[in-house]
């Protein structure tokens, strides 16, 4: 049977070799923001399975892996017109204690998306490895009175351009968090829940639920950078005026100790540490129910002030962004 992330998300391994593999996921509804493009986390969401698929191939029996820390630089925002995204991963090195591996990112017309990196703890596993499926008692599969997640209509809403040509980010999140405009799509399929909004500055709970979690019933890191990215995400769109926008430059995450699928909140705290005129930086922890933080992450990010969002997105690619305006915001902050 698959894997519950799986089943939530469409996702699934499309190739694997040695040394090698390959993780696609149709790029439904589900995944859209407010403003009707995907965060850049999703594509963490994605590539994390390549990458430590691709670290898996090369082990011996009885060998496990966790990652320990995920890099995301992005080129190009997806949205539902992307088709799919698609992860192919290979291994860098893959020693007795750690592993590296790269991917990149595409979209189903073969379009570079971002490229990662990740670094994996590789270890034994303390019991002998189940056997071979064929030896199996055959059971008959559980059916459902509705499709996956995936497959069901987006639930939520897209926000208006005319709201965002008007307001600044931080009230449209202050309105999210009053329950006065509706939660996006992706939060509706993270569960996310507001907990404080201010000026760059982003907190939300969000269920550590089972959905979330690999055939080994371990939470998936790739959600764990997903829900740091939207965080961030939110905190950077925070500072913006009305009729502003931003754009993903990188992401990165440090994954700190393994979450627990039993249901209980996690929290997401993210702030902005710096805004210049067109770049804006940000940091987020991630605890869970008792406190523990599992997770560290920093994200950066383009802003185009006086340039609003479209719904297919175009209006905030890294392609339209002078190279010009980043350099001019990091001299000034050298100076």
């Amino acid at each position: 049977p698959l894997a519950p992330l799986f089943h939530l998300s469409g996702g699934i391994f499309s190739e694997a070799a040695l040394g090698t593999a390959s993780f696609t996921m149709p790029a439904t509804g589900w995944w859209q923001s407010s403003a009707g493009v995907f965060f850049g986390g999703t594509y963490a969401f994605v590539a994390d399975a390549a990458l430590g698929g691709a670290i898996y191939t090369s082990f011996p029996r009885a060998t496990g892996l966790a990652t320990s820390e995920l890099s995301i630089s992005y080129l190009r925002p997806a949205t539902v017109k992307s088709g799919s995204i698609n992860a192919r991963a290979r291994v860098i090195q893959a020693g007795k204690a750690q592993g590296l591996s790269e991917a990149v990112i595409e979209d189903a017309q073969g379009r570079l998306l971002a490229h990662a990196t990740s670094r994996c703890i590789i270890f034994k596993l303390p019991f002998d490895p189940p056997p071979p499926p064929d030896t199996f008692e055959k059971k008959e599969q559980p059916t459902y009175p509705t499709p996956d997640p995936y497959l069901r209509p987006p639930e939520g809403a897209l926000i208006p351009r005319e709201e965002f040509e008007t307001k600044s980010g931080l009230q449209i999140s202050q309105e999210w968090c009053e329950g006065k405009v509706p939660r996006a799509p992706i939060g509706e399929l993270l569960g996310l829940r507001c907990v404080e909004v201010g000026e760059g500055v982003e907190v939300f709970s969000v269920p550590a639920s089972e959905w979330f979690c690999t055939a080994y019933r371990t939470f998936y890191g790739g959600a764990v950078a997903l829900i740091a990215d939207v965080a961030m995400g939110g905190a950077v769109n925070n500072t913006l005026p009305a009729a502003s926008s931003y754009a993903s430059l990188d992401l990165k995450v440090y994954f700190l100790r393994p979450v627990q699928p039993d249901g209980r909140d996690l929290m997401a705290r993210a702030q902005v540490v710096h805004r210049g005129r067109t770049l804006a930086v940000a940091t987020c922890e991630i605890t869970d129910a008792d406190g523990k933080r599992i997770a560290t992450a920093t994200s950066s990010h383009l802003v185009f002030e006086g340039r609003s969002w479209l719904r297919d997105g175009v209006d905030a690619t890294l392609d339209a962004a002078p190279a010009e305006a980043v350099n001019n915001d990091l001299g000034q902050r050298r100076r």
